[in-house]
């Protein structure tokens, strides 16, 4: 019963996004003259269907995979042989850019899945960010490679391998895809500018960089009660609670928690004010609530607001989040190649059904911002060099372009046997990895 949830949201996943990808390539065949003959969503023995016009649409028994089978598609096969060189309906007698755009009207119609629905979802629920300046570092975990860089908690990063004016996101996705290798930081510490060299350790978990240092607190104080504690410690609103009792602060659930359980003995509070690390020691007062018997007399909140967004702005905002983002997976590319970044972080269906239930469990705007990224994944991995992948096929097209003729039948068969190959390894790997996952963090 516990994989029942997971498997089924996983489908509903996987064969959403199957069907647009599919039917980017079904819509564009159509639209250049091209016969389809089959519209399957899975792979492997037909299980049931209908035929509409020249067209079979059916559901096939493996159920992670689809394709559109097209009249003369297969490349192994000599155009000139049989009913290809005859039917003008034919993949292969339709000219090159023609086969290219019925190519990439699959991934194309993943991206446009991802960014319709960040949009809508962004009309329902924009996260808007607090403006804030260059990123200061709240905390520094002792003996981390922060730490031995010489960074302290004040410190302003404004600079981390040549890009200037960094986001704390931009820190932290340098620091993820740097693992083993030096990241060069300028700060200002003190006032004064000073250079430094620090070298992310690879997390044997998640497989990414970890400094050691943190970003600007998520949770601020919006109230302080009036002859409080926190008011006699001089806590103000706007403040931005770093830790309580040396426990960082996650949500405003931490500070209520470590609070409740002192006993009404004095907790000590870091917290950052106009980009100063400011502590101060708070004795809470009784409230006569059973359930929460200590307070020090503050109201906190999660930092920034969420608003619904027009139409125009949030498509603006959902193409940015989305380039963004595939940004990001290119250079998780690049960085696993380059051993910065684990293979492990690398996610196969186990993993993809583990993260649509935990998603689906927290309500359906998890679930579709998952399928968003994913759909996005989905297309980047497709457009990849990679023979037997839409990219492969668009790099043959490529190549057959500049040298102005077909390649040989012996060639392709080569390349996409070696294509095949690769893949089946990958999936190997991932499948070993999502198992090798569940046996760790169970």
């Amino acid at each position: 019963m516990g994989w029942l949830g997971p498997v089924f949201w996983v489908a509903i996943l996987l064969g959403v996004m199957i069907l647009i990808h599919e039917l980017g390539h079904f819509c564009a065949a159509l639209a250049v003259g091209i016969k389809v003959e089959v519209f399957s969503i899975g792979l492997g023995p037909r299980l049931f269907g209908f035929r509409r016009g020249e067209t079979d649409f059916r559901i096939s028994a493996i159920p992670f995979g689809g394709y559109v089978r097209m009249l003369g598609q297969d490349p192994m096969q000599d155009p000139a042989d049989q009913k290809i060189s005859a039917d003008p309906r034919s993949f292969q007698t339709k000219p090159r850019w023609q086969r290219a755009f019925v190519v990439i009207a699959g991934p194309l119609m993943n991206v446009v899945l991802a960014i319709a629905i960040v949009t809508g979802l962004y009309m329902y629920a924009f996260p808007k960010e607090v403006d804030s300046t260059d990123p200061v570092i709240s905390n520094i975990v002792a003996g981390s490679p922060a730490a031995q860089a010489g960074l302290e908690p004040g410190d302003r990063i404004i600079q981390v391998e040549g890009q200037k004016n960094p986001t704390w996101q931009d820190v932290l996705t340098r620091e993820a895809f740097s693992a083993n290798h030096s990241l060069h930081v300028v700060i200002l510490h003190k006032g004064q500018r000073e250079n430094v060299v620090v070298t992310p350790r690879m997390d044997p978990k998640e497989g990414i960089g970890v400094a050691g240092w943190m970003g600007d607190p998520d949770v601020e104080v919006v109230e302080v009660v009036k002859d409080s504690p926190a008011a006699a410690a001089g806590l103000k609103i706007g403040d931005l609670f770093i830790s309580v009792n040396h426990q960082p602060v996650a949500s405003t659930a931490t500070t209520q928690q470590v609070v409740a359980k002192s006993g009404g003995k004095p907790v000590e509070v870091v917290f950052l004010r106009d980009g100063r690390i400011l502590k101060v020691s708070i004795t809470p007062k009784p409230t006569g609530d059973s359930k929460v018997p200590w307070h020090i007399g503050v109201a906190l909140k999660p930092r920034g607001e969420i608003v619904k967004l027009a139409f125009g702005p949030a498509f603006v905002e959902s193409v940015r989040f989305n380039v963004r983002n595939a940004s990001m997976i290119f250079e998780a590319l690049r960085s696993i190649v380059e051993q910065r970044v684990s293979p492990k972080t690398l996610e196969g269906p186990i993993g993809i059904a583990r993260m649509s239930g935990e998603a689906a469990q927290e309500g359906p705007l998890s679930f579709l911002f998952l399928m968003a990224i994913v759909s996005l994944n989905l297309a980047i991995v497709n457009l990849l060099p990679i023979p037997i992948l839409d990219g492969g096929t668009l790099l043959m097209l490529a190549v057959e372009m500049l040298i102005q003729r077909d390649m040989s039948l012996q060639l392709k068969e080569t390349v996409f046997k070696l294509g095949f190959v690769f893949l089946m390894m990958v999936v190997v790997f991932v499948i070993y990895n999502d198992i090798s996952k569940i046996f760790v963090n169970g």
